[in-house]
């Protein structure tokens, strides 16, 4: 990766937890959803080498969704005014998000891949594989349908633990409420239910900036 970062750093940066177990063995494979939202901060760069530094440190496989962030805000703003078909808005939407996985990949120096199931930490490119996996082809094709299930039907797919990185913890316990209150979009509990699920939230960019210097 290009862009170096301490990870011991890290740890005091975030605040972390649980939104759900899985039943079974612990998963082999990571999923980190790197909420889009974030990259509107001048530190993302660091904040996400340094978060992948960390998660990869035990080389457990490693497989970075990015959300939509403005470009898709700015279709959701679109479709409001003149509203369009939805199958359209949904791959217009998966076009936006491969220029956001284009630029952290190529920002940090990582693969861009259509793999499921990269060798080392790797970008994955929706665009790519929407066509692929029944987990995702199969997803409704509505604003109900954000970045957040798209990385957990590629964690279920898999399977894979999902973390899901974000600007703000989350303000309710279960995933229900958390969808209720937009922290998670509304098909997120359905496609769900079976995953391990971590959260982490960055302290704001600059206390995190300072934290470096």
């Amino acid at each position: 990766m290009s862009q170096s970062c301490q990870p011991g750093s890290l740890r005091s940066a975030f605040s972390a937890g649980w939104l759900q177990h899985s039943a079974g063995s612990p998963p082999l494979r990571l999923v980190i959803k790197f909420g889009g939202s974030l990259l509107a901060r001048p530190d993302w760069p660091a904040l996400l080498a340094s978060l992948i530094a960390e998660e990869h440190a035990g080389s457990r496989p490693t497989l970075i969704v990015v959300g939509g962030g403005a470009p898709v805000e700015g279709l959701r703003q679109l479709d409001a005014a003149c509203p369009q078909p939805p199958e359209r808005m949904h791959r217009l939407a998966l076009d936006a998000m491969q220029l956001t996985a284009r630029l952290v990949a190529e920002t940090l120096g990582l693969p861009l891949t259509a793999s499921l199931m990269p060798a080392q930490p790797a970008v994955l490119d929706l665009h790519a594989v929407s066509a692929a996996p029944q987990a995702i082809s199969s997803l409704p094709c509505s604003w109900d349908v954000t970045s957040d299930s798209l990385a957990a039907a590629v964690a279920q797919a898999i399977p894979a633990e999902l973390l899901l990185v974000k600007s703000a913890p989350p303000p309710a316990q279960t995933i229900d409420h958390l969808a209720d209150c937009g922290w998670i979009d509304h098909h997120f509990p359905v496609i769900s239910s079976h995953l391990a699920i971590r959260w982490r939230s960055p302290a704001p960019a600059q206390a995190f900036l300072e934290k470096r210097r």
